[in-house]
């Protein structure tokens, strides 16, 4: 214990709850209202990660529990710091991410008065959050933090938020108060009348698809549904968010859908009479898309009931254990050939990367940059994907072999998470090589913790898709108003600036050396910025190419 602190205090305490849920890492930045609480997570075994900005910190223990399914916690000082916190907040939320969130906030003393640096956290949280509240004394501190775990990493998942008043966080806290044992919400067996009434659907459907979204990921149901596929014969979608529960090179796989115009795995649900919803949540991606007349038979699988939604009108919810309610279903229905129309649909895919593979133009065509980064990183390892044009190549045409190793934010979808999100993904995943891959535009939003990873010693690789613009919105204006505008901007030289932080940085000037650059810098131990001219001029050509398929199956 530090000597500044005279006895336990609440801050102790809180690092006491913190360790007995399993913390090993807090990201953020301290302030002078919870110094006591960073002196004593100092002096405990939780690493502590200093940023340098608390939207980063709160990206990182986002995407710590987004691999990992225990809560991510990121601390912060009050007000400002506060606020900062919010935007990763909100993203782990609608990412129906764990995320525990610290804050420091003004004395109670003057809570109730205009005060330097109070604004009512408590209230600005609320909205982004599944709790938040304020931890009024020290005695508190046990079941508020109990709770806020339990909330985050219970189904649905999402971000908690705690203020901790200054005054409080010094109160002693006597022996008597301790940890609460932890206990852990499991999920119910499904009801044998909810998967009959389901399997009778099945047993007259003429065209059933399977689309598996988050909620599958998250409760590793990959066994199951590879099973439930293989059986039924359906061919299985994914979600952005459900990339790899079903490998895409799966017999049953058609892919990804999500993309912001009719794609190849659309039409695979335009003849289907029934849709069986796996793990799928609707902020993932819009039901219109692939019910629009809401007339198809949904049955909704998943560990807590449907939202409400004119296109996803449930014919029967089966809610518990995912794995079990699959295998229950698998069971009760009738074996059948498998969907011919999942392999056509995997071979357009494939043939898009093989002719990205082989185009050599220069600045690069995205199908080149999506083939070379696949055969740059293995079946196990972990790519974060930004939002932007970068996120719709890559989520349509990068090959994905398992849950939770293609990484992207289509809940709140948010610009700048992935750099960051790599050095948490690093944290939790040491035994795995990590990328984050980001436009130009995300990348100076948070390139900042270049630094954070140089001093924290953490490999870092950071592949940059140049075109000096926001390209997804130009590529939107181009196919909505046909005027672009406020969307070019000038970089700084990337491998200048990454070497400023003692950083290596890449600069590829032409196609061929993108892959063994990758390469290089993915088997260093130190940080590493590729920086990949890229040509949008492909994206025109996708939609139109798209837009013009009338039946590819």
């Amino acid at each position: 214990m530090s000597e500044e602190r005279d006895g336990r205090t609440a801050a102790d305490l809180i690092v006491e709850c913190l360790l007995a849920e399993g913390v090993e890492v807090v990201f953020g930045i301290p302030g002078e209202e919870n110094m006591r609480l960073t002196n004593a997570l100092d002096d405990s075994p939780i690493r502590y990660v200093l940023t340098r900005h608390e939207q980063a910190a709160s990206f990182m223990a986002e995407m710590y529990g987004r691999v990992t399914g225990k809560a991510g916690v990121v601390s912060a000082t009050l007000g400002p710091g506060a606020i900062n916190l919010q935007l990763g907040v909100a993203d782990a939320t609608t990412n129906s991410t764990p995320l525990v969130a610290l804050s420091a906030q003004v004395g109670q003393f003057r809570e109730y008065k205009e005060s330097h640096q109070f604004v009512d956290l408590v209230s600005l949280f609320a909205p982004i959050t599944q709790f938040s509240a304020s931890v009024p004394s020290a005695a508190a501190v046990p079941e508020m933090l109990r709770r806020a775990f339990k909330t985050a990493q219970s189904e649905r998942p999402g971000a908690v938020y705690l203020a901790v008043p200054e005054d409080v966080e010094v109160e002693a806290a006597p022996p008597t108060l301790k940890p609460l044992p932890l206990n852990v919400v499991h999920p119910e067996a499904p009801s044998a009348s909810q998967v009959e009434r389901a399997a009778a659907i099945l047993r007259e459907a003429k065209n059933p698809v399977l689309l598996a979204g988050h909620g599958a990921a998250r409760n590793h149901a990959g066994a199951a549904l590879a099973r439930f596929a293989e059986h039924t014969g359906v061919a299985v979608a994914t979600t952005f968010h459900g990339k790899g529960i079903l490998p895409d090179d799966h017999p049953n796989s058609m892919g990804t859908i999500g993309f912001m115009r009719r794609d190849y795995a659309n039409f695979g649900f335009d003849q289907a009479d029934v849709i069986v919803a796996v793990g799928y949540e609707l902020q993932e991606f819009d039901p219109v898309k692939i019910n629009p007349d809401g007339d198809k038979q949904i049955i909704h699988i998943h560990r807590f009931a449907a939202e409400v939604d004119a296109h996803y009108s449930v014919a029967v919810g089966i809610e518990g254990d995912i794995s079990a309610s699959l295998d229950a279903l698998r069971e009760a229905v009738p074996a059948r050939p498998p969907h011919t129309g999942a392999a056509k649909i995997r071979e357009l895919v494939a043939d898009e990367l093989v002719r990205g593979q082989q185009d050599d133009r220069f600045p690069l065509s995205p199908q080149r940059i999506v083939a070379d980064t696949r055969a740059a990183l293995g079946r196990d390892d972990i790519v974060l994907v930004d939002t932007g044009a970068v996120k719709m190549w890559m989520a349509r045409l990068y090959p994905t072999y398992a849950a939770n190793t293609c990484l992207i934010s289509n809940g709140l979808s948010t610009m700048g998470f992935a750099l960051p999100g790599a050095l948490g993904v690093h944290l939790a995943r040491p035994d795995r090589r990590v990328l984050a891959v980001t436009g130009d535009g995300s990348f100076l939003m948070h390139s900042q913790e270049i630094e954070t990873a140089v001093r924290e010693h953490l490999p870092l690789t950071v592949l940059v898709w140049e075109d000096s613009g926001y390209g997804l919105i130009e590529w939107k204006m181009r196919l909505e108003t046909g005027k672009v505008s406020n969307v070019r901007f000038a970089n700084p030289e990337i491998t200048q600036y990454a070497a400023s932080f003692g950083a290596t940085g890449y600069h590829v000037t032409q196609a061929a050396d993108l892959l063994p650059t990758l390469r290089k810098a993915l088997d260093d131990d130190g940080v590493s910025i590729v920086v990949a001219p890229v040509d949008y001029a492909e994206n025109i050509s996708l939609t139109d190419h798209l837009g013009a398929l009338t039946d590819p199956l």
